[in-house]
């Protein structure tokens, strides 16, 4: 059926759930697991000539990012190995576009399915 499966999360407990159904599905249909997360990429500065952080904070707050970002999809991989799934990967994305990030990762790992949870927004917050 699938032979590659796609699961993006960022750690919120509605993309929880799409990692364990992901997992779920690909043990199911013998399909590798590939599990994304995309990593923001920290700005200097938000106005020309101006620092909001010093070049030194920026740093160290986006090694925190990705640092974490790949805790996370780590996470997923190791459980995905204890539940019987035959191949999973961990990857990390750097990007302030996180819809084309996952795209391009589904392409690129040439995932048959994409498994992702909602923004978890309800009425108001979710037309706006």
């Amino acid at each position: 059926m699938y032979k590659r499966v796609l699961v993006a999360t960022d750690g919120s407990a509605l993309s929880e759930k799409a990692v364990s159904t992901a997992i779920d599905l690909a043990s199911l249909t013998n399909a590798e697991l590939v599990s994304v997360t995309v990593a923001h990429i920290q700005p200097y500065g938000y106005f020309e000539g101006s620092m909001v952080l010093s070049q030194r904070e920026a740093e160290v707050t986006q090694e925190r990012t990705d640092v974490a970002a790949q805790r996370l999809v780590d996470a997923v991989r190791t459980t995905a190995v204890a539940k019987g799934v035959r191949s999973a990967q961990a990857i990390v994305m750097k990007s302030n576009q996180v819809a084309e990030a996952i795209i391009a990762t589904a392409k690129n790992q040439q995932c048959d399915l994409i498994v992702m949870a909602s923004h978890g927004r309800r009425s108001l917050a979710r037309l706006l």
